[in-house]
């Protein structure tokens, strides 16, 4: 007679299943909490990146330099004030001396997302922005906070000091001083120009107070000669700017 031999199946028990399961459960949640943690440090990053962009388009690139000097002071550089919203970097608000756009979006070229994206952080959350010297986020549910400057002051209230001498650098003294005229040109946060016009003391000593960050002109004139002398003054932020100009004669 022959004997019929059964073969047994080894196949998982249902407790291997569950423990199984319960291993991809776990691995599945840890890789979801990986990810929305990863996207959420991608969205933190780019808005901090939308942050830095916006506090260049309004005050300049401290970075962007040509022979030792600043080149680049945004909005405020060519209006001599901030803006009193984020859309004014991108559409003239009325200004004669706006230049812009100061910012640009490059993942939307020529189109209209190109005027807007930009006042949007990682969260798709418009940026908080009110004319101050700070703009924020508040779209992940906490703020992350950009100084445009140290201090509003340190924007649009600067100094320029000048000493005025001629060819031998001997000051004016009380006789000539009324003879020279140093007149400088700056935006006056309205969208046109202000003209300053200053007598030096005896010594040749003029000061410009409450000037805006930026390029501007400056002409010294000795008046009997009609004699002109025409500088770019450079003011960087926070900062008293120093000159000595001499003329290219002896006139006293």
């Amino acid at each position: 007679m022959n004997k019929c031999k059964l073969h047994k199946n080894n196949g998982y028990s249902l407790l291997e299943l569950v423990v199984v399961i319960i291993i991809i459960g776990i691995i599945t949640a840890i890789s979801i909490r990986s990810l929305k943690h990863s996207v959420e440090t991608a969205k933190i990053e780019k808005t901090k990146k939308k942050l830095d962009q916006l506090a260049s388009a309004i005050a300049g690139n401290p970075n962007l330099i040509s022979n030792s000097v600043r080149t680049d002071f945004g909005y405020v550089g060519d209006i001599g004030a901030l803006p009193t919203n984020l859309n004014a970097l991108a559409s003239n608000p009325g200004y004669t001396t706006w230049k812009g756009p100061y910012i640009h979006d490059k993942f939307y070229p020529n189109t209209l997302a190109a005027t807007t994206n930009f006042k949007y952080d990682g969260w798709g959350k418009t940026f908080n922005y009110s004319g101050s010297n700070i703009i924020s986020s508040t779209g992940g549910g906490f703020t992350i906070s950009k100084k445009i400057a140290n201090a509003t002051n340190d924007i649009l209230l600067n100094t320029i000091r000048v000493v005025v001498s001629e060819l031998n650098h001997n000051p004016p003294g009380s006789v000539y001083k009324d003879s020279i005229l140093l007149s400088l040109v700056y935006p006056n946060g309205a969208g046109s120009y202000t003209t300053a016009n200053k007598y030096p003391q005896s010594d040749g000593y003029i000061q410009f107070d409450s000037i805006p960050i930026g390029k501007h002109n400056l002409s010294i004139i000795y008046i009997p000669a009609n004699d002109t002398i025409t500088r770019k003054v450079v003011v960087n932020p926070g900062q008293t700017n120093y000159l000595e100009l001499s003329f290219f004669k002896n006139y006293w």
